[in-house]
């Protein structure tokens, strides 16, 4: 696993390890970096069930003012730190040891990007949608990886599912409020 394109092109990152993790292949994050690619530069991102916390890393490489990586799981939260100091993003970022969904709909921070990665077929992404939209600044985009099978609703609060993409047995669903008339 590397980071991809920008200022920490090329540099390697940890993953967890166990058959319960699923790093994002280097097809779907650069799938997913062109879906919002002037989206990012000086954004705020965040990164929820981050993992290894690459796709937040990514999006600071690739020039986001700051990320915020949730992940409950106290061995990754050590691999995102890791991670953070090997690509020199350790001031631009904000790691979060706790439930995502609980932690957004808790915390007054808002962002412009969001990448919920759950684990697959649990709920935990329809949960997610339900606290994201408070959460996001004007103009935001929230973008979730889920199994193919895995059923999202239309709306999340005044977001809509923008499109989905599919990439083998995952699919990426983008959601984005309409546009004014």
């Amino acid at each position: 696993m590397r980071v991809i394109t920008g200022s920490a092109r090329g540099r390697k990152l940890e993953t967890l390890a166990g058959d319960e993790v699923r790093p994002t292949t280097d097809m779907v994050k650069e799938a997913v970096f062109s879906i919002i690619q002037f989206q990012v530069q000086g954004r705020a991102f965040l990164d929820m069930f981050a993992g290894s916390g690459q796709m937040g890393i990514e999006a600071l490489s690739r020039g986001a003012r700051e990320a915020t990586f949730i992940d409950m799981r106290r061995d990754a939260v050590s691999v995102i730190k890791k991670n953070l100091e090997t690509t020199g993003f350790e001031d631009k970022a904000q790691i979060v040891n706790a439930d995502a969904p609980s932690f957004v709909k808790s915390s007054a921070k808002k962002f412009d990007v969001a990448f919920v990665d759950p684990p697959y077929n649990k709920g935990l992404a329809v949960k997610a949608l339900s606290v994201l939209p408070f959460a996001m600044n004007e103009g935001g985009v929230i973008l979730c990886e889920t199994a193919l099978d895995e059923e999202l609703p239309e709306n999340a609060g005044e977001f809509t599912l923008d499109r989905t993409y599919r990439y083998g047995k995952i699919k990426i669903t983008s959601y984005r409020r309409p546009a004014e008339e």
